[in-house]
């Protein structure tokens, strides 16, 4: 009795998930400077089905005296700021999320194998990077679309 009714909970949760093509429009970045452990935030606008996505990922930071680095990366891939591969990329999203699958990167040489194998170790391998929805605009000054959008919802 319980699988039954648990059946249409766990199909409906798809249900709600678009997938698109969408075209990357402008990223933006709020780095933790001088961070033991702090976060960085990394900001990112889609144009999809005629509508602006904005997402944000939250990302644990270890760094000193260079605010670009976070040296948790390496010890743990998916902690690492997702990187766009091209202009338009596959996402999925919903009223609270957007996911974007992470790119594998091609290691060469003895030092490339191990990151390989910490980068599979860390599952981060083949995973998607979930974003959370978000409504902020003015962080975006390189396209108007993006700041002037306002249909993306805050959560």
């Amino acid at each position: 009795m319980a699988a039954l009714l648990a059946a249409p909970v766990s199909f409906g949760a798809q249900a709600d998930r678009q997938q698109v093509q969408a075209q990357l429009l402008d990223h933006a970045e709020l780095l933790c400077a001088n961070c033991f452990f702090g976060a960085s935030d990394y900001y990112y606008c889609f144009e999809a089905d005629n509508k602006v996505l904005i997402g944000y990922q939250k990302t644990p930071v270890l760094n000193w005296q260079d605010k670009s680095k976070n040296y948790l990366a390496p010890v743990h891939p998916s902690w690492a700021a997702w990187t766009a591969p091209g202009q338009t990329v596959p996402v999925s999203y919903d009223d609270k999320h957007i996911w974007i699958d992470r790119v594998k990167p091609v290691r060469r040489g003895f030092w490339g194998h191990l990151k390989a194998l910490a980068f599979w170790a860390s599952r981060a391998d083949g995973k998607q990077v979930r974003l959370t929805r978000s409504s902020m605009r003015d962080i975006f000054i390189n396209n108007g679309q993006c700041r002037g959008a306002d249909n993306a919802k805050a959560h």
